[in-house]
């Protein structure tokens, strides 16, 4: 196909916008139209390469582990389709970096990310704060048959207690100032969202 940035990252949200359809839990084609969003929000005030940060953003969550037997393929995934595009060795080598390094799991075993993959890297993770960050811990617990809370004094873990063990976390991780500041109001508000919840559940209880 022609190497138009602008025709190939159309082309490139039309086949992830295909090959995501019903996979949800967060992480469907809704969740990527966000990250590319937000990653074209912090590029615009932080720099890099712009076609790299779409691109990154559009195939992050491609074959996502959750959804392939517990195997991360979604930089397997890119490279492939960037191939059949006919990509340079050089942008695909890029993109698929990106892609292996991205996630909140991969910890301390990930590669230092580039300028692009820090900006994708916190546009992700921004999409895990605030209003749909909790509308998808509350979805993605319901796949998983995760209770948001327990007012029986059960063992086990909830969605309240994700958003102490990992999403609480973000802000500090973000890797931009832009990102930065839009965790700190996407947090902001988790925390009031939690302060409700917590007012309301214990006067039912």
């Amino acid at each position: 196909m022609p190497h138009d940035p602008t025709a190939l990252v159309e082309h490139v949200e039309r086949i992830v916008r295909q090959r995501l359809v019903g996979q949800g839990a967060g992480h469907g084609y809704d969740h990527v139209q966000r990250v590319l969003r937000s990653a074209r929000e912090i590029q615009a005030e932080t720099g890099g390469e712009r076609l790299i940060v779409e691109l990154a953003a559009l195939l992050h969550d491609l074959g996502d582990a959750k959804f392939h037997a517990g195997v991360e393929r979604s930089g397997e995934f890119a490279a492939a389709l960037l191939t059949d595009l006919g990509e340079s060795p050089k942008t695909i080598a890029h993109v698929v970096h990106i892609v292996d390094n991205l996630s909140f799991r991969k910890g301390a075993d990930a590669a230092e990310l580039t300028l692009e993959g820090k900006i994708v890297q916190d546009a992700d993770r921004l999409d895990a704060l605030g209003a749909i960050g909790i509308v998808r811990t509350i979805e993605y617990g319901a796949v998983i048959g995760q209770p948001f809370y327990r007012s029986d004094g059960e063992p086990g873990k909830t969605g309240v207690d994700h958003f102490y063990d990992k999403l609480f976390k973000l802000r500090e991780l973000m890797n931009t100032a832009v990102g930065r500041r839009l965790a700190v109001e996407r947090e902001q508000f988790m925390r009031r969202f939690l302060d409700q919840f917590q007012r309301e559940t214990s006067r039912a209880d």
